[in-house]
């Protein structure tokens, strides 16, 4: 289908929209300041990924307390009273990607525009904020009781969409995440726009590596070239 043929875009949004990685290295290297100074970036995000995966996890945000203390004797991090509080009440400050406002706006003129979150909806607030309340719709994982990657959350967006009479059909789901979102949405037979924002970097960051690669139908490395990708279909479909 063309791009100018769906009536909706769902979004994945902590990685695709909201630089997370930078946010958690930015919050970490501020809490632990010396200690932190021979660190390298993938070598925080490792230790990221390995403390978000331990048992226990609880929701995002929520859960970077608890991640920033199983990260601290991984990194020699200190754990003073307040450190690991910071990294979870960073996400206030969490960056957008800086084409991803503008790209919003503009995408936003022409579709009806999903947030699907596994962020908890305090902090899901913050981030819509930062990107300037593009979104027709929210769902965070208090919403649906879960997260992605399990289909359901993907089923509850659906019935969501379709309150509005659009079907699976007209949907397009815009995501960086191979493991959270790419290869469960693609499954499920939604059409998938992959914004790969780590292009040029090794491995997968802060995230999950997938079980495998999904090929998506759609892929750019950033959301504005989505955006230019839109406008060039409308301006054929015109012509």
């Amino acid at each position: 289908m063309s791009l100018s043929g769906f009536k909706v875009l769902s979004f994945d949004v902590v990685g695709t929209l909201i630089d997370f990685e930078r946010g958690i290295l930015d919050s970490v290297r501020a809490t632990a300041g010396s200690a932190a100074a021979s660190l390298d970036d993938d070598t925080i995000l490792e230790a990221y990924r390995i403390a978000r995966a331990l048992p226990g996890a609880g929701w995002f945000p929520d859960d970077l307390a608890r991640v920033y203390l199983a990260m601290a004797p991984m990194l020699g991090l200190p754990v003073e009273s307040g450190a690991a509080e910071h990294l979870r009440d960073s996400v206030e400050r969490w960056p957008a990607f800086p084409d991803s406002a503008e790209a919003l706006k503009r995408l936003g003129a022409r579709y009806r525009l999903v947030a699907m979150t596994n962020a908890q909806r305090w902090a899901a607030r913050h981030f819509t904020q930062t990107l300037g309340d593009p979104f027709d719709a929210v769902i965070t994982v208090d919403d649906v009781g879960l997260e992605k990657p399990d289909p359901h959350f993907f089923s509850f967006a659906l019935g969501r969409i379709s309150a509005w009479d659009f079907a699976m059909s007209d949907t397009l789901h815009v995501a960086q995440s191979q493991y959270h979102d790419i290869g469960v949405a693609r499954e499920m037979g939604y059409t998938v726009c992959w914004i790969e924002r780590r292009k040029g970097k090794k491995g997968y960051g802060g995230t999950k590596e997938p079980p495998r690669f999904t090929t998506p139908d759609y892929h750019f490395s950033t959301l504005a070239e989505l955006a230019d990708a839109v406008d060039r279909d409308l301006a054929e479909a015109v012509a």
